[in-house]
Parts: C-alpha cells; sequence; structure tokens
C-alpha cells in the first residue's frame, strides 16, 4: 500500500450465532478508538444471519470506512489446540471429531501459533466469511481462542504455578490451564447453571492433580464479583480473582468491566 494512501485505522470485529461486537484500533498510537456491541436475540427468528449483519451495517457506518486492516474473530465453541509436531493440515476434521460433532460438508481452518509450536483448529462461520468478502474484498480472520490462548500464554512467562484461567461466553465457556508460557488443558464446555461451571472447574482440577486450597483461578469475560458463578466458585476454590486487565486499559478509554467482557477483541 502507498504509504499516502494508509489510514492507520484497523476494524476487528468478532462474530457469533448470538451477535456481533467490533473495535476501531487506531495504529498509529495504539489505541482503540471506538467500539460497538450488537446482539440479535431480539430479532425475528427467521431472517438469516446475513440479514442481521448486513442490518447491522446499514446502522453503523463505522463498519462501512476504509481500513488498512480487517479482522473477523470467529468465536464459537468449534475448537481445538493441536501441537505442532502432531499436527497435519490435510486431517483438520479428525482433530475436531473428539469433542465436537462433524459433518463431511463442514469447512475446517487453522491459527498457526507459531510461538508455542502449537495450532488452534475450528469451524469457522463460513456464510459470514462469505458476508465479509462481499463487504471487504479481503481480510484475515482467525479464532477468538487463538487470541485468548496466545495472550494467557504471553502472561504466563516465568509463572511456574500451575494456573487456570476461564473464559465466559453466553452459552459456554472455555477452561484454560497454563504453566509458564506451557499449555497444559484447553477445553469448552455449553453450560446453564452455576453448578454446571463449578463441576466442570473441579473435574478438570482433579484430572490435572490441582488442588482447591492452592491453584490460582482467573475468571475472564462477561463476570463481575456480584455473579452467581463467582460466588459458587469463592465457595469451592480458595484463590479466585477476576482477571487484571490494566495494562490492556492503557490502550483505551473503557471500563475495567468492559475490558474484562471484551479481553478477546481489545487484545486483537
Amino acid at each position: 500500500m502507498d504509504i499516502t494512501e494508509k489510514k492507520y485505522k484497523k476494524l476487528s470485529i468478532q462474530v457469533s450465532l448470538t451477535g456481533l461486537s467490533f473495535c476501531c484500533f487506531d495504529t498509529l498510537n495504539n489505541t482503540v478508538s471506538s467500539f460497538k456491541e450488537i446482539h440479535f436475540d431480539h430479532f425475528d427468528k427467521n431472517l438469516k444471519i446475513e440479514d442481521l449483519f448486513a442490518n447491522a451495517f446499514a446502522e453503523h457506518p463505522e463498519l462501512n470506512e476504509q481500513y488498512d486492516d480487517v479482522l473477523v474473530i470467529h468465536n464459537n465453541n468449534l475448537s481445538t489446540f493441536v501441537p505442532a509436531p502432531l499436527f497435519d493440515e490435510n486431517y483438520l476434521g479428525s482433530y475436531l471429531q473428539y469433542n465436537t460433532k462433524v459433518f463431511e460438508t463442514d469447512f475446517f481452518a487453522f491459527d498457526e501459533i507459531s510461538n508455542y509450536e502449537i495450532n488452534a483448529v475450528y469451524i469457522p462461520y463460513v456464510n459470514m466469511n462469505n458476508f465479509f468478502i462481499d463487504k471487504f474484498g479481503s481480510f484475515e480472520y482467525k479464532h477468538a481462542n487463538s487470541i485468548l490462548v496466545t495472550k494467557l500464554l504471553d502472561a504466563s512467562k516465568n509463572v511456574d504455578t500451575k494456573k487456570m484461567m476461564v473464559h465466559f461466553n453466553s452459552t459456554h465457556f472455555e477452561i484454560v490451564v497454563i504453566q509458564n508460557q506451557k499449555l497444559l488443558l484447553f477445553n469448552s464446555f455449553e453450560y446453564q447453571t452455576p453448578e454446571d461451571f463449578i463441576y466442570y472447574i473441579l473435574f478438570t482440577a482433579e484430572q490435572l492433580n490441582m488442588n482447591p486450597e492452592n491453584f490460582p483461578l482467573e475468571l475472564i469475560g462477561n463476570i463481575t464479583t456480584e455473579s452467581p458463578f463467582f460466588k459458587i466458585a469463592y465457595k469451592y476454590i480458595r484463590n479466585v480473582s477476576l482477571i487484571d486487565v490494566e495494562d490492556l486499559r492503557w490502550n483505551n478509554y473503557f471500563s475495567e468491566a468492559e475490558n474484562r467482557n471484551h479481553f478477546i477483541l481489545f487484545n486483537s
């Protein structure tokens, strides 16, 4: 790109079946200049997801501006991580079949996380990608969990304690266990109640010989200390906290809660 044509702006859009969120980055100052979240739950169920996206683009002019880079982040629980020595891109579907139902017609993708010699394998939303091709021509796409795990691994440097992190979505949550930049476990669970949540936490801890009296549990996503999920975790696990997002807040003017809720988007 000619330097005179450069906009010094990047758009990141996180997409799911329940809505989308997006933020605009000022790449000259490495700051988040604007942010919006759009929920689809109150829309007509007969509308196709592409129509909902088209409505969002019509209502939010920021989505139609010119950007140097566009990143689409697919947020679903159809993903897993594979160590690089065991990875073969000809067999993407076989890595996913152990934790999700896969079909011959599914399209598979992967994100290479070369720093840590792992690959995220996932099923992206093809219809959404097709929509964005029409809108932007070219763009990059990744899975939300690739960004999440990379950032958590980065932050674990020289931390020798096994740490468990849980990232909350509206219908599922991810458990990530890390020790000094090594990914020990990643899994995604659907949940409805706080009891579902604590069951999976304690079960995972037991599998990895992590004592609830000792290991730190950090919570990310749409959660506060008043949440029943936080309270039940606090009841069974001694060291529970919300993830510290002070470093992330240096590049935007949003609240601590917003930075925690949109940890993946703001780190993209």
